[in-house]
């Protein structure tokens, strides 16, 4: 009998625990939805879902809930960074460790990455590319089992035989054999419906394609097209039909021309993007994944002697000045702009940078923020779950201490962190 009662005691003690609400007293929050900053408001959350909103400070009825005083801050919802790489941190390794690591390596790295980005206030991410290990640390995270935001994984990217995230350029001859499209390496039309399948056998959300070169690839071009419009046509229709979208890496303007005729939903960087080209954005509804922050690291990291292989050093010294630029026209011309920040081509945690160097481009404070959050939920499909401090919608919710509108700099000092109802940072 006493056994029965003591299990009894711990069962009906942890579910008083999980029902618990709480109450956050909120000097301003802002409303993503219609651009505006609203005082005193009281945001109560049940388990993993916000329940109300409320004006002034409401304080709770019930005795055992949890009152969260953050009248001197300013609320909103959690972040959304549209274009990350959760397994790594560029490093002058990063070209050996390709093949000294094993996968337990990789993900143990992970866990600490995954952790920085969430106390940093993103809790979803897209993980656009990685050696298969991110599908493993998605999953974990949504178990509970460690620290990290909701992530969306594309798994591997799709490369063309020689182009960029075909994973064994710069290998020795015996090493490079002959990658298909388990491995992410497509050459046909044929390759690209399997490559598509094989993600979503593997467990990705979206497909990443390299419609053109890149900067870190152990390769020449930073800009070629890499992908025939057939091929990623195919792409994007094989993916639609298993409930994919595409995002295509995309510096050179023909490549990214090919992409947005193609079907891909987002453009990521855009380097040297054409006006032709951002019309054809805007008529077909895709957007703008900016990175400005990769691309002021990698002409940063260009000067510093073996940061970069030799083939590298060029490439980034002509590609990372000009991603700024491009956004600023684009965000003019109207273009769709989604917030991305390649965080792992630099320190993850430092994704907060974005907003300052989108907001010094032109794009207003409010705007950015926007683009964090109701812009991304929406191109995630989950603008009914994300991105508005709303009754109903999931309790991902961060604070900060200064009004971003005015100093935007505050965007990457987050001070509370809340994801799925759970507080990790106070």
């Amino acid at each position: 009998m006493k056994k029965f009662l003591l299990v009894c005691y711990f069962i009906c003690s942890a579910s008083q625990l999980i029902a618990q609400d709480t109450y956050l007293h909120c000097g301003k929050i802002i409303d993503t939805k219609s651009g505006t900053i609203q005082a005193k408001k009281t945001i109560v959350v049940s388990q993993d879902k916000i329940i109300a909103v409320h004006n002034g400070y409401v304080m709770p009825a019930d005795a055992s809930a949890v009152v969260v005083d953050l009248k001197n801050q300013v609320v909103l919802p959690g972040l959304i960074d549209m274009h990350v790489h959760i397994e790594q941190e560029f490093t002058p390794k990063t070209r050996i460790n390709k093949y000294i690591l094993n996968e337990a390596d990789i993900a143990f790295n992970a866990v600490n990455f995954a952790k920085k980005t969430v106390l940093a206030g993103f809790t979803t991410v897209r993980d656009l590319g990685g050696s298969g290990v991110n599908i493993a640390i998605k999953k974990a995270i949504a178990e509970e089992k460690i620290i990290g935001p909701r992530v969306l994984t594309a798994g591997k990217s799709l490369a063309t035989t020689g182009g960029h995230a075909d994973p064994t350029n710069g290998s020795k001859r015996t090493l490079i054999g002959d990658p298909g499209p388990k491995e992410g390496v497509v050459n046909s039309v044929s390759d690209a419906k399997k490559a598509v399948r094989q993600r979503y056998k593997n467990g990705a959300d979206w497909v990443k394609i390299t419609a053109t070169g890149g900067v870190l690839s152990v390769a020449k071009s930073g800009d070629n097209p890499q992908f025939t419009i057939e091929e990623i046509t195919a792409i994007c229709e094989t993916a639609k039909d298993y409930g994919m979208f595409v995002a295509a890496h995309a510096h050179g303007d023909e490549g990214m021309r090919r992409a947005i005729l193609g079907g891909v939903k987002t453009i990521e960087h855009g380097t040297y993007m054409s006006t032709k080209t951002m019309d054809l954005m805007i008529k077909h509804n895709a957007y703008l994944v900016p990175t400005i922050t990769a691309g002021k690291e990698v002409v940063e990291k260009a000067t510093v002697p073996g940061f970069y292989p030799d083939i590298v050093v060029p490439k980034a010294l002509a590609v990372g000045p000009q991603i700024q630029g491009t956004f600023a026209k684009a965000y003019k011309r109207g273009v769709g702009i989604a917030f991305g920040t390649d965080a792992g081509v630099f320190t993850h945690g430092m994704n907060g940078k974005e907003f300052g160097y989108m907001v010094e481009a032109g794009m207003p404070a409010m705007e950015t923020i926007q683009s964090a959050t109701i812009t991304n939920a929406k191109i995630l499909q989950m603008a009914a779950e994300l991105g508005q401090l709303k009754k109903g919608f999931i309790a991902d919710i961060i604070a900060v201490n200064e009004d971003p509108t005015k100093n935007i700099a505050t965007m990457e000092e987050v001070v509370f962190v809340m994801k799925n109802g759970k507080i990790y940072k106070k």
